[in-house]
């Protein structure tokens, strides 16, 4: 066990470090200098030497990378002249709304894709299968904003029962209980998750049922319920750890379409506005820090497979 943990550990940290050199080169690439934003775009070109030597940026590349590690390590994301405000403290106002809308958004769809999953399954092949997975081929393909986009026009506006745009409030206790503003981003959200980890769940729990462990499990006589309990839930969501693994980055964003089209003030939100600003130091930050969460949500996911299926720790 600690083996293999000191290898993804170090897998881990190599993968970080050529994620950071790329976030480097992109920012140096694309956005060599702050100076243009700070000084103006009517600068002369005397003025803006002036204003690189005395910040560092005319230091050589090896130089700049090593104190832009250095930033990172405390907390230094860069800072957005545009917004006249540290990136990290942006990220900071606007991290929770994201991890409230994806966290809840991530729950509500595995604890219904598991007996949705298990129940197409064992149903498999009759009508009541036939239409999950119409409707979940249906939802998967559909683009995520014309859900959103006819939830909006039928729920908010043709009967306005819910909020068309997401709480603009800061405090958090008013977001978590402002039900007419947060039901449909999370709603939407979860069908558009459901329908790809039904399926998911399905094709697992089909594979499950054909093992042998099953049959003699049957054979001897179980119950159905203890053979579904014992036998195929906790074998079957095996591979169903990795996809919630994957999805932790999506703590980060709190899914970009869904807070542009929402007007939810996270940082999905935040990133879109700085598109269309040319806000390069959020931009890569966010870059990077949607990589780390990338690199953990593997991480977290090898440990929790290490403990379900003490199998892969020698793998």
């Amino acid at each position: 066990m600690t083996a293999y943990l000191i290898r993804r550990s170090a897998t881990a940290i190599v993968v970080l470090f050529g994620v950071s050199v790329f976030i480097f080169l992109m920012l140096h690439l694309i956005y060599p200098t702050p100076a243009i934003d700070v000084l103006g775009p009517h600068a002369n070109k005397l003025t803006i030497a002036q204003w690189n030597r005395q910040h560092g940026f005319d230091e050589p590349w090896v130089e700049q990378y090593l104190r832009y590690i250095n930033q990172l390590l405390h907390g230094n994301l860069g800072y957005s002249y545009k917004l006249n405000q540290s990136v990290a403290s942006l990220f900071h106002e606007r991290w929770e709304r994201s991890a409230w809308l994806s966290g809840v958004t991530l729950v509500l769809s595995v604890v219904i894709a598991i007996p949705l999953g298990i129940y197409q399954a064992i149903r498999r092949n009759t009508l009541g299968d036939a239409v999950l997975t119409t409707g979940a081929f249906v939802t998967y393909a559909m683009p995520d904003f014309f859900l959103y986009l006819i939830a909006i026009d039928l729920l908010a506006i043709s009967f306005p029962i819910f909020s068309y745009e997401g709480p603009q409030t800061t405090s958090m206790i008013s977001i978590i209980f402002d039900f007419r503003a947060m039901t449909l981003p999370i709603v939407c959200l979860t069908l558009l998750n459901l329908a790809g980890y039904s399926r998911y769940m399905r094709s697992a729990a089909i594979d499950t049922l054909a093992q042998d462990y099953i049959k003699a499990a049957r054979a001897k006589g179980l119950p159905e319920r203890l053979v579904l309990l014992r036998h195929l839930v906790r074998n079957a969501f095996l591979p169903m750890i990795t996809l919630i693994g994957l999805s932790i980055p999506d703590l980060l964003a709190g899914n970009l379409i869904c807070e542009a089209v929402f007007n939810f003030p996270g940082l999905g939100l935040l990133f879109y506005n700085s598109l269309g600003n040319a806000d390069y130091p959020i931009l890569l930050a966010y870059t990077l820090v949607g990589a780390v969460l990338v690199v953990v949500g593997n991480f977290v996911a090898d440990i929790a497979l290490t403990v379900a299926d003490p199998r892969i720790r020698l793998v």
